[in-house]
């Protein structure tokens, strides 16, 4: 069928339909999946939930208050019947109440999510900065530039965020005194977090934008810019640069999920109030609502933002709308 043709628009917006309700039946599947997991791996945790409703294993509760309390909860219930009436009420949107701090779930979130998404958001700019840049330096500079290249990106992908949080305290707040090991609420307080969660992902990020870039200076479109006289700064900068840029923003979505987990270990080494250190302590706590909210926000978080990368990604490069159309 001819580009142009009568149906064309008809045969577009069909594969668009198709599209769309793959990435939606996905998304329900994720977060039906992310919360039959949590619910379940939460319950392997040794510890009695009654107890964490009433002030935790230091309480001693008698036997009769936590008999109530699983009364009260359901905790007396089959373990398929707690799991339903958990699956009942998060299709209404009810995420429960805090078993150790007696607040919503929704709105203990709504508390902690500002700083989590502040620190990931950031974070993910930062390493998009530091992957496309290394990138773009280890490209056509010859076998050492290259060299150099890969080794700076393979170490940084493997570094453990509490290893270099560790490292970039020793130097940067014992050492030189330049910034706070702690978060102060103050944009010096961000510095060391954001660059703990950014240094491996633009690692990893920029593996991949390294090798889009190498695929696009080999292109036919490169080879005629080129020989209509334009830089190398201006091949890289109006044509490589995109085709650099495409996988990173495919793997976006997945990088602010992974950012959002990596948070449960940075907020906790700085101190940071966020859903990070609220997950660590309801895990700690088996208050299995607030770990359930969680999870899920993040889940959510990383559908959306996968969503919304496919579908800037078929903006940004038509072959990905052609061959949706096929």
């Amino acid at each position: 069928m001819t580009p142009g043709s009568p149906t064309e628009p008809i045969r577009r917006r069909r594969s668009t339909a198709r599209h769309a309700a793959v990435l939606v039946g996905g998304a329900v599947f994720v977060m039906w999946a992310v919360a039959t997991l949590t619910f379940f791996a939460i319950r392997l945790i040794p510890g009695d939930p009654a107890q964490a409703i009433l002030g935790g294993p230091g309480s001693q509760a008698s036997q009769e208050a936590l008999d109530l309390v699983r009364e009260e909860y359901g905790l007396d219930q089959p373990l398929v019947v707690q799991y339903l009436a958990m699956l009942g009420r998060l299709l209404t949107g009810d995420l429960g109440s805090s078993y150790a701090l007696r607040v919503p779930v929704a709105d203990l979130l709504a508390a902690q999510v500002g700083g989590t998404l502040l620190l990931a958001v950031l974070s993910l700019a930062l390493a998009w900065v530091l992957a496309l840049g290394l990138a773009l330096w280890s490209t056509g500079r010859g076998r050492i530039a290259a060299a150099v290249g890969e080794g700076v990106e393979l170490t940084a992908a493997a570094l453990p965020h509490f290893w270099l949080a560790g490292v970039l305290i020793a130097v940067f707040s014992s050492g030189l005194g330049w910034l706070p090991p702690v978060a102060t609420g103050t944009p010096a307080g961000l510095v060391l977090p954001v660059v703990t969660l950014a240094v491996p992902l633009a690692g990893f990020l920029a593996q991949v934008m390294r090798e889009s870039l190498l695929d696009a200076l080999e292109q036919p479109f490169v080879v005629s810019a080129r020989a209509r006289g334009e830089s190398t700064a201006g091949v890289r900068l109006r044509h490589t640069i995109r085709h650099a840029a495409l996988p990173g923003i495919s793997l976006s979505g997945w990088a602010l999920g992974w950012l959002l987990s990596g948070a449960v270990v940075v907020e906790t080494i700085f101190a940071m109030p966020g859903l990070g250190r609220t997950l660590l302590q309801a895990v700690t706590l088996r208050d299995i609502p607030v770990v359930v909210g969680v999870v899920l926000f993040v889940a959510l978080v990383y559908v959306v933002m996968t969503v919304v990368t496919d579908l800037v990604a078929r903006v940004a490069d038509p072959r990905l709308r052609q061959e949706g159309a096929r």
